[in-house]
């Protein structure tokens, strides 16, 4: 077991959850699943807790009850390296979810999500002036992020 594992809290629906997002991530397995018995406070048969991996990265989910929601505190970083690739992530996690800015969405279960290309990252890095500047005023103004638009302004002439 790796030694630092995301821990998710989920109401009743880790289940649906952990289906969900294997099926989206291509290098994704679900791992164990432990269920609720007789004696367990949730429905019998349902999942009380579960491991899954999402390209690579393990994760951890529990049916924990109403009792806490996930926040914008945290949010799971996603580093793509195609316009094809944000496209993808973006249109599938927001569904049923909630589109927000600078490539932050909130899936249907209320995980926050970011789905950055690499090249913002390389551009906010430049030292030269104003470069990275343009690329994150350019990224402000978005909300699904976009590659070209953002190559565009970082390489603008002043």
């Amino acid at each position: 077991m790796q030694k630092i594992t995301p821990f998710l809290w989920f109401d009743n629906n880790a289940e649906e959850a952990i289906h969900f997002y294997t099926s989206i991530f291509k290098n994704s397995k679900i791992g164990n699943v432990t269920r609720y018995g007789d004696a367990g406070p949730g429905p019998k048969g349902s999942v009380m807790s579960a491991t899954f991996e999402l390209e690579g990265q393990p994760f951890m989910a529990l049916n924990g009850g109403p009792h806490f929601k996930f926040t914008e505190a945290i949010s799971l970083f996603v580093s793509v390296d195609t316009q094809q690739e944000v496209d993808e992530l973006w249109d599938k996690l927001s569904a049923g979810g909630r589109k927000s800015q600078c490539g932050w969405l909130k899936d249907k279960f209320g995980l926050s999500w970011q789905i950055i290309p690499s090249v913002l990252g390389k551009m906010m890095q430049d030292h030269r002036a104003g470069n990275s500047k343009k690329a994150v005023e350019a990224m402000l103004k978005m909300n699904k992020l976009d590659i070209r638009t953002l190559q565009q302004a970082y390489e603008q002439k002043d």
